[in-house]
């Protein structure tokens, strides 16, 4: 973090510096926007088709076929879920760091979780929020971001002076990948990464720009509901640190199970196709 006290003095210009305006990076007016109204009206109908208990401290892995509707529901009292995304056959994966850049730091209906490079395109778009009246409080926090990478094991042991804890959501990924695919431990952690933390309520510190975590807002009953733009297969861990109001990684945590439905619509959205290839060329300037 940035040193409290500074080691080199400010230039005399130090104030017209710092009031430079900011410029977005990445502005999103010209991406296509999803049709929210065709894919809600798509709801009318459907069909469930799955669901599962995802147990406290503990993930399991399952499909979304393209086009088809998926939920995360808090149950029993407030939980926080890491969701990892895939294509069907694994050789793509959302790309935490490229849809904050794209989304903000926190997302919400319309946005889209997108895949990793080269392919670089929409996974899953997110239909319904019923925490969208969260927004921004005080502290800058607001819910379901993708900020924070999963709490893991590594991690845990460098901060704890080698303390052993297994149920960290990377872990709990890893073992769900594992059993869901058949693999070793060793090759499915190679496909686990960045994470949707769904309902977790968190921002940055002002003063040092601190990743902090608060008590989630969520009530049982609140979902995140998300439309599948190509075949996915999802994980999701309820993570150890239970609404994250204190402790992390630990078994010292109220920690309650979520729900996951899988609900399959009588037509696709009106217009929809799944995710065309990205334009870029992937010549890269070789021989330019």
């Amino acid at each position: 973090m940035k040193p409290s006290r500074p080691e080199y003095s400010c230039p005399d210009d130090a104030a017209d510096r710092r009031a430079v305006a900011p410029i977005i990076c990445y502005p999103v007016d010209a991406l296509p926007q999803p049709d929210l109204t065709a894919y809600r009206a798509a709801r009318d109908g459907w069909v469930q088709l799955f669901e599962t208990i995802i147990p406290p401290r503990d993930a399991a892995c399952f499909e979304v076929p393209a086009g088809h509707f998926f939920r995360i529901t808090s149950t029993d009292g407030p939980q926080v879920g890491d969701l990892n995304l895939w294509s069907a056959d694994l050789s793509a994966h959302f790309y935490s760091g490229k849809t904050r850049a794209l989304h903000g730091t926190h997302l919400s209906t319309g946005d889209r979780m997108w895949s990793n490079l080269p392919d670089l395109r929409p996974l899953a778009t997110i239909t319904d929020d019923t925490l969208d009246w969260y927004g921004f409080d005080e502290w800058g926090g607001s819910v379901h971001d993708v900020i924070g990478t999963r709490c893991d094991p590594y991690t845990h042991a460098l901060l704890s002076g080698g303390g052993q804890y297994h149920h960290c959501c990377h872990s709990n990924l890893t073992r769900a990948l594992a059993r869901a695919r058949n693999m070793p431990l060793h090759q499915a952690e190679a496909f686990i990464h960045d994470v949707l933390n769904v309902f977790m309520c968190t921002g940055f510190t002002r003063d040092t720009g601190q990743y902090f975590m608060k008590a989630s807002p969520v009530r049982p009953g609140d979902y995140l509901e998300f439309f599948a733009e190509t075949d996915l297969l999802a994980a999701l861990s309820a993570c150890p640190g239970g609404d994250c109001a204190g402790q992390h990684s630990s078994d010292a945590a109220q920690c309650h199970p979520l729900l996951v439905q899988v609900f399959k619509p009588m037509t696709p959205p009106a217009g929809w196709t799944g995710p065309a290839s990205n334009p870029y060329d992937r010549s890269h300037g070789a021989g330019i």
